[in-house]
């Protein structure tokens, strides 16, 4: 992401860089040494908006920090999502940056003014959402994560 795309945006500094592993030991075992202790969560199923259609998806999580960026492991399930794209496509390491956002739905449509588009996400709660949006030739995606509930 350029810095004009960021300036454009208003975006804050990167909150978290998140990890597509395809094994979560193994990448514990990788990472706990650069990173310090993770903390794990299963969620289970989750239904979200894939590519314009409602995908339950299932990932094993994990959590540490580096300084205040937090550092995110996501072993894919089950389901369609862009993790399993990532995976897909032959590729295991950093596949997303998020950023904190006041309001979701005003950054994502001011994103995609810029050329991306929004392809996983949902509303966990009034105040409380997820978008992941890429742009054509660029690998990284970008989280827009808003979060008034702490």
């Amino acid at each position: 992401m350029t810095e004009d795309i960021r300036r454009q945006l208003d975006l804050p500094d990167l909150n978290q860089v998140g990890f597509v592993v395809r094994d979560m030991e193994q990448a514990l075992a990788r990472y706990e040494p650069l990173f310090g202790p993770f903390t794990r969560m299963d969620p289970g199923p989750m239904t979200y908006d894939y590519r314009g259609t409602q995908e339950a998806c299932e990932m094993r999580l994990a959590f540490g920090n580096s300084g205040a960026v937090e550092i995110e492991l996501i072993e894919w399930v089950s389901g369609g999502c862009p993790h399993k794209e990532f995976l897909d496509a032959g590729h295991e390491g950093m596949q997303h940056l998020r950023f904190i956002v006041e309001d979701l739905d005003a950054k994502v449509a001011e994103a995609e003014a810029l050329g991306y588009q929004a392809i996983w996400g949902t509303r966990y709660a009034e105040g409380l959402a997820v978008a992941y949006l890429e742009r054509a030739g660029d690998p990284l995606v970008i989280e827009f994560f808003e979060n008034h509930h702490g």
